[in-house]
């Protein structure tokens, strides 16, 4: 007699003697079932794997044969099924496999064990087929194997091993949501974080002797290609060098010193690496990381109007909200290079910042046509308008990634870029004309759907890729 009054039947000390965790197994697809035995008379438990063989014409009299049926009686008993103490339906026949047998009967503590296993399709055919008829009636096991096959899902072994550039962006409105910043960054220098933190996440994964792999900067330079080969630690001196533009502009410490420094990108960088020499490995890494943040920090701090100091690039300058833009794009582009040069996965910016970068070359392009008008590099203006009046425009319609359309003025950088005056199309994705406008593909190369004015075109094109810079 058991403790509640039913007779032991002996299947209580089974499920004691039963092991918690099965033994290795072969998987289902390795299992050769016509060379495994039948399963013996007379118990409803088949060996675990084993397949029962179909009747042959040697079969003793009164055994169903391959076009016979079972009694009438035997059949009633299979449709209603036994269950019993631990909730498994003993005799119940695996679904779309004629000829496998009946479902084991294991024990609660056993099925349970095997979940893992049967998220990861792991179990064989007969497991399989004990799990799921558990499942039915045990709701905690239910809950459980619904648990581990969402976790299955997250199991991504072919994907790449760099991380969504998104991924930082969720995770901080996330937190943020529950408990918002106290001084929040603003919005216009939200892509500058971003990039900067991506960049400094490649740099923290390489090793020592990968700062000195080489690196080859593009840009263009009026009509032609211009490069320059360099490390990946001359690389972050180079960012850090221009970045001290801003630096300056907010009252910070400049990489370069005070005094007479250079206001030209190219000619900082130039400065800095004849100054400091070849950076040893990650030398580097950190005082441009404490720049970089320090400039994020004090622009959150200095509050709405600092958006619109004026930063000096010698022969040009921007508010600090499209220069700290600018160096979001350029952080992102060089960190390719760097990536490319120690093949490693880049990914390119959210599409929200990569819009925020297209927009402001978009902006810069009627200043840039301008510009290679006067030194003869672009034909002529055909009809000049007043200042803020619609003139004749092409549009620049991006695909893709950051996608948008812009109404690119072609006379005068004052005039208003308009739909109705539009005489040429220019379709571009939205990478690819990133990488034009980074002088990392000519004009010529850009694989761009054009319609309308030919020179408008050709004018525009050269415009973007004039806009790169060292």
């Amino acid at each position: 007699m058991t403790g509640d009054g039913r007779e032991s039947d002996g299947r209580d000390e089974e499920v004691r003697g039963a092991r918690r965790i099965p033994g290795p197994r072969w998987a289902v697809d390795d299992l050769d079932l016509d060379s495994v035995p039948p399963p013996p008379p007379g118990n409803g438990t088949a060996p675990e794997g084993a397949v029962p063989e179909q009747a042959g014409p040697g079969e003793p009299a009164g055994a169903p044969g391959a076009g016979e049926s079972a009694p009438a009686a035997d059949d009633d008993a299979r449709d209603e099924g036994v269950r019993s103490d631990d909730g498994v339906r003993e005799g119940a026949a695996l679904p779309g496999r004629s000829g496998v047998s009946a479902a084991p009967v294991l024990p609660h503590e056993v099925l349970k064990a095997l979940l893992g296993a049967w998220a990861l399709s792991a179990c064989s055919a007969e497991e399989t087929a004990a799990v799921e008829d558990h499942l039915t009636d045990c709701a905690p096991c239910a809950d459980e194997a619904v648990r581990l096959r969402d976790a299955v899902g997250l199991l991504h072994t072919g994907g790449s091993l760099d991380l969504d550039p998104t991924l930082r962006t969720r995770v901080m409105d996330g937190c943020l949501a529950r408990r918002p910043a106290r001084i929040p960054i603003p919005e216009w220098a939200a892509p500058y974080d971003a990039e900067t933190a991506r960049l400094d996440a490649l740099l923290r994964d390489i090793g020592d002797a990968e700062w000195h792999a080489p690196v080859r900067l593009q840009w263009f330079e009026e009509e032609r290609p211009v490069s320059r080969r360099t490390t990946v630690a001359g690389v972050i001196g180079h960012l850090m060098a221009v970045d001290g533009l801003l630096s300056a502009a907010l009252g910070l410490d400049d990489p370069l010193g005070g005094g007479n420094t250079p206001l030209d990108p190219t000619e900082r960088t130039e400065s800095y690496w004849s100054a400091t020499g070849p950076p040893a490995t990650r030398a580097v890494r950190e005082p441009w990381r404490d720049q970089s943040h320090e400039l994020i920090r004090t622009a959150s701090l200095a509050g709405r109007n600092v958006a619109e100091a004026s930063v000096s690039y010698g022969s040009f300058a921007l508010p600090l909200q499209d220069a700290l833009l600018d160096r979001a794009f350029e952080c992102w582009v060089h960190g390719g290079d760097i990536a490319d040069a120690v093949d490693y996965p880049y990914q390119a910016p959210s599409a929200a910042h990569l819009y925020r970068m297209i927009d402001l070359a978009a902006r810069l392009l009627p200043a840039a046509l301008a510009g290679r008008r006067s030194a003869g590099l672009a034909g002529p203006a055909r009809e000049l308008v007043t200042a803020g009046a619609p003139g004749r425009s092409l549009h620049l319609e991006i695909e893709g990634l950051g996608g948008g359309d812009w109404f690119i003025a072609l006379d005068s950088p004052a005039a208003l870029g308009s739909p109705e005056r539009a005489v040429a199309t220019v379709a571009l994705d939205g990478v690819e004309f990133c990488r034009l406008v980074a002088g990392h593909i000519s004009p010529v190369e850009a694989a761009a759907g054009q319609e309308g004015d030919r020179e408008a075109i050709r004018d525009v094109l050269f415009a973007a890729a004039s806009l790169s810079r060292l």
